[in-house]
């Protein structure tokens, strides 16, 4: 029996890695939905022939894009998941236990992200990258319209509840693509960084870098993913780096 849920998933270019993850959910939910950003690859037809209605939308930002996923959700319940995630059996199990004794009331889930090094098939011990609403009642919220930072914007007296099990993040498939989705990330949302003084720039280019390091490697817990979480944890200071650097050249740019 298929849950009153619709999963909804943005992608582009995402061959190698979309298939699993409509697959985790395929078999238990009502509906999977793809919104596609005019892919290159054979993304949409692996979408088409694991049964996800596939639209096909022009890039406006992660905000928009999953504003309209939203919108062509059928079902009460909605899932958001991206498409370099996987659903795990145990996270699978805890929602499917939600509905066990009929339709939940209303409510919005918090759910942990944890990222997958390349190569590894587990999160690394005592991982705390992401703890975000996922899995919500329509009627309790959505995603706010932000070309970057999408997150789903509740009602005031929205109850929020944890779930336990864990979304398996591939975000990386190797060390050269974190790099080169680094160049790619750290050019977007940079005008706000742009209208702060070039000084206050090129002190977040000598400061920021240590800073950030520590807070992936300390506080988000990469120092548990020996060698690989080290290097995980400097490549994350070096895209956020890299973005004041960029805004700082934007700016100097605009000066000349």
């Amino acid at each position: 029996m298929k849950l009153p849920i619709s999963v909804f998933i943005i992608m582009h270019n995402e061959e190698a890695r979309i298939a699993e993850s409509i697959k985790s959910v395929k078999e238990w939910v009502e509906e999977v939905i793809v919104v596609d950003s005019h892919s290159t690859d054979r993304s949409v037809d692996i979408a088409k022939s694991l049964g996800a209605r596939t639209f096909s939308r022009d890039w406006n930002g992660f905000g928009a894009q999953k504003r309209f996923a939203e919108d062509q959700c059928q079902q009460d319940w909605w899932f958001n998941i991206d498409a370099d995630e996987v659903v795990t059996p145990q996270l699978a199990s805890e929602i499917q236990g939600l509905f066990a004794n009929g339709t939940p009331s209303p409510a919005a889930y918090n759910v942990r992200i944890p990222y997958i090094y390349p190569g590894d098939e587990r999160p690394r011990p005592f991982a705390r990258d992401y703890n975000v609403v996922r899995f919500y009642h329509k009627s309790v919220g959505r995603y706010r319209d932000h070309p970057v930072y999408d997150r789903v914007e509740l009602l005031a007296d929205t109850k929020i509840r944890q779930l336990k099990g864990p979304l398996a993040h591939h975000a990386i498939v190797s060390w050269s693509h974190m790099i080169e989705k680094a160049n790619i990330n750290s050019s977007h949302n940079i005008e706000k960084l742009v209208r702060l003084p070039a000084w206050q720039l090129k002190l977040r280019i000598f400061f920021g870098f240590p800073l950030n390091f520590i807070k992936n490697y300390l506080l988000r817990g990469h120092m548990f993913g020996g060698a690989k979480g080290f290097v995980f944890a400097l490549n994350a200071a070096y895209q956020r780096t890299l973005r004041v650097a960029k805004a700082l050249e934007k700016k100097q740019g605009r000066n000349t």
